[in-house]
């Protein structure tokens, strides 16, 4: 029983350097969640997708918009079915935009993929559903009926609520908060003198 205990834990020797190594790397991991404002993204805040700051001509625009008073991003752009699709969709999106702007790869246009074009269409009907279903709205033709129900919002609606965002200069002069950066000042002032 002692050879097994031996194993995992291991001698007086180790232990200083083991828990000197488990103390950087949980204050790095919480240096880094901090840095990177992980915690806001459990939020459903709008100015949450402004810590990239590649999203301000889509956080300009959307808030120069109706939706603004009635939605927020994650209510568009996020499946609202059951609170664990919510946080899945939220984390698998989430780490793919962290890794496409930690690696500096952003795209100059952006376009939603397929999942996220799912989650605003099912959106716009969750919200919307009495335009569907509304006999008023009915006009004589055939045809309305099935415009309504089986083509995507957004092919009539791709200016809502974003307007003409196409890429990244599309929005040169938007207003948008900029919030003061949590990264320390001498490590910015270290920086600046580098370049």
């Amino acid at each position: 029983m002692r050879k097994f205990f031996r194993f995992f834990i291991p001698p007086d020797r180790w232990r200083v350097p083991v828990v000197v190594a488990l103390g950087v790397f949980t204050g790095l991991f919480a240096f880094l969640f901090y840095i990177s404002k992980a915690h806001s993204y459990l939020s459903d805040n709008p100015e949450t997708c402004m810590n990239c700051h590649i999203m301000a001509p889509q956080y300009a625009t959307w808030s120069h918009s109706s939706h603004r008073e009635s939605a927020t991003c994650t209510d568009c752009h996020v499946p609202h079915n059951n609170v664990f699709n919510k946080y899945y969709f939220k984390a698998k999106d989430g780490l793919r935009h962290a890794t496409i702007f930690t690696l500096r790869n952003e795209p100059q246009v952006i376009f939603i993929r397929e999942s996220g074009k799912q989650a605003v269409q099912d959106n716009c009907i969750r919200c919307h559903t009495y335009l569907l279903t509304d006999d008023r709205l009915l006009l004589k033709t055939s045809d309305y009926n099935h415009f309504r129900t089986e083509r995507q919002c957004t092919e009539c609606h791709r200016e809502t609520p974003h307007g003409r965002v196409n890429s990244l200069s599309s929005v040169p002069y938007a207003r948008v908060p900029i919030k003061q950066s949590p990264v320390p000042k001498w490590i910015s002032n270290l920086v600046d003198k580098e370049k």
